[in-house]
């Protein structure tokens, strides 16, 4: 194993219980045990998924625990990232007491990234800024629709096109999306915009959030995306579908005196930007059919949900 060698070369033995944990498209995790401490090492191929994780240390608060990022580098062909481990249950694992539980801090967590200052385009390593601080929030959502040779997903819309019923709700989807663009205020807050994909651990009786981390997909706009993730994602776990976590959001912003325009409408701009691009992510990453699917239903309901309203 490329990883294990490596680790054992890098420390000079001292790394010991390596263990591959899993991982996704862009990178693979393994756990390890280096005197005594519980490490994750990462390794992928693009470098600045780890930088944002480093940035992302600076925006660890109680209320939103990021694990320390305590090495990074190259390796393997690619690069890679030693980090703390933490333990827990992941958030979409939780049934529906534990989110109920959970609630308060998870809802603490997302103020917390609210209220965030988010860095000047200058003050932003150049190897984690990118179109989310140099474009505006507006310019940001549209480059997620459009296919161009030499992005990290190229070739999707070739796929989409290829299936009538995929290119139909693609395009159907983005007409509305465009409509309901001008809603969307030109506001920065700091978005992790993965935040139901195995990136959250929680406590084992849902009371407190325990870790936040892979930020490889972070960006800075309007704090309703994220709201968004977990309306647009909700069919998918039936714990947190069992909650109307829109209802909760909206009732907290009312009861703190949170001024929210046009809440509904730019719910929904998001909830469809977030079917477009995942669309376009399982297209490019050749997922199942069934996948890309469940994706065009959901995306679909929204869709249909905005006709009636």
């Amino acid at each position: 194993m490329q990883a294990a060698g490596f680790l054992d070369e890098r420390y000079r033995g001292r790394a010991r219980d390596i263990s591959e944990l899993g991982g996704g498209d862009w990178s693979r995790a393994f756990s390890f045990r280096l005197d005594g401490r519980d490490l994750v090492a990462r390794f992928g191929r693009y470098g600045e998924d780890f930088a944002k994780d480093q940035e992302a240390m600076a925006f660890a608060g109680p209320d939103l625990p990021v694990p320390r990022v305590l090495e990074v580098g190259n390796a393997l062909g690619g690069a890679y990232a030693i980090s703390e481990r933490h333990f827990g249950l992941f958030l979409e694992n939780l049934d529906e007491p534990r989110w109920r539980r959970l609630l308060p801090a998870l809802v603490r967590g997302l103020d917390h990234l609210r209220h965030l200052q988010v860095p000047a385009a200058s003050q932003v390593p150049s190897a984690a800024g990118g179109p989310a601080i140099t474009m505006s929030w507006r310019e940001w959502l549209l480059e997620g629709l459009v296919d161009r040779p030499g992005q990290r997903v190229a070739g999707w819309r070739a796929v989409l096109a290829g299936s009538a019923g995929l290119d139909e709700t693609f395009v159907a989807g983005e007409r509305a999306f465009a409509v309901l663009l001008d809603t969307c205020p030109e506001i920065r807050h700091v978005l992790h915009i993965d935040l139901l994909n195995r990136n959250v651990l929680v406590a084992g009786d849902g009371s407190r959030l325990v870790a936040v981390f892979d930020w490889g997909c972070s960006a800075y706009g309007d704090f309703l995306y994220e709201v968004a993730w977990f309306t647009f994602w909700a069919p998918w776990h039936a714990g947190l579908a069992a909650i109307d976590f829109r209802s909760v959001m909206r009732g907290h912003y009312d009861a703190t005196g949170l001024d929210v325009p046009f809440f509904g409408e730019r719910l929904r701009c998001y909830e469809l930007h977030i079917g477009l691009t995942h669309l376009a992510y399982r297209a490019f990453a050749g997922r199942r059919e069934e996948d890309l699917h469940a994706v065009a239903r959901r995306t679909r309901e929204i869709l249909e949900a905005g006709n009636a309203s």
